[in-house]
């Protein structure tokens, strides 16, 4: 068993939680994720490990309330405890001095780029972060990031905060401007990175996206996460979950996450965790 130490809500369906697992907080890096059961003969969830403590021997993660898996999770208070966490798994994140770097991230995706943007900055590069969201009201981790990087700049698609537009948009003034830019990493919903990619393009900007396929076994084994990169049959869950974006088929990736949409919604119907 696993306990939750710490929860906290940092917007309407976004909440964070610290959980006990002394091991995982050792050995994680940036990119690397857990799987997550909330009960013995639940749904394995995998979920990006964002931060550690070793001396507390916890690991944060932060999830959205999309299904009901993450419906019971979000119903869950600090003391209770989780069946299992798996990790950690998956490939960390390439690391190492490369110069200035844009790190992207939208929605959620804002969490999974925090570990990265803080091991970039330790690596020793100059690091800009771009995030952005729907509205002011579902942004999240805002200081957090800001304390960490080199510059920060927010994006709302309805301009109710910072920049009124897409986080595309500002990566394109960012290499119009003659920015150097080195590497990009590109975390958040599936169309976001796509166009993100058809950005940086033409102009041989190496990028590198996080890629969030369905995921039963998290080991391999399955083949249920496969994507398709340069031609070749990958595995987000050992081979991934991180890709060069430019090889990425997402219009494969897109229509191989909505194969289950009916069933979830009717499983997110029947949920009774909030009760």
């Amino acid at each position: 068993m696993n306990k939750i130490v710490k929860k906290s809500q940092l917007s309407e369906t976004v909440f964070r939680m610290a959980i006990a697992a002394p091991e995982i907080a050792v050995k994680r890096k940036a990119g690397q994720f857990a799987v997550i059961m909330t009960e013995e003969k639940g749904e394995r969830i995998p979920l990006t490990i964002v931060d550690s403590d070793k001396n507390e021997g916890t690991v944060t993660i932060i999830f959205q309330v999309v299904g009901k898996t993450t419906m019971c999770l979000a119903a869950m208070e600090e003391g209770a405890d989780l069946f299992a966490v798996l990790g950690p798994l998956g490939e960390p994140t390439e690391m190492e001095q490369f110069g200035t770097t844009v790190v992207v991230g939208g929605g959620v995706g804002i969490g999974v780029a925090y570990p990265i943007i803080k091991a970039l900055k330790d690596a020793g590069n100059k690091v800009i972060a771009i995030i952005g969201a729907r509205t002011k009201g579902i942004l999240i981790l805002e200081e957090d990031i800001k304390r960490i990087c080199d510059r920060l700049i927010v994006t709302t698609d309805d301009g109710s905060y910072g920049v009124h537009g897409f986080v595309t948009d500002v990566l394109k003034d960012l290499i119009g401007s003659g920015e150097p830019i080195a590497r990009v990493f590109a975390i958040g919903p599936v169309p976001m990175m796509k166009f993100l990619c058809e950005v940086t393009r033409p102009h041989n900007i190496k990028t590198i996206v996080s890629l969030n396929p369905i995921m039963v076994d998290a080991t391999g084994m399955c083949g249920a996460c496969r994507v398709s990169v340069g031609g070749e049959t990958k595995f987000a869950c050992v081979d991934g979950p991180e890709f060069d974006g430019h090889d990425v088929d997402f219009d494969l990736l897109i229509s191989r996450l909505r194969m289950y949409c009916n069933e979830e919604e009717e499983a997110r119907k029947g949920c009774r965790c909030h009760e």
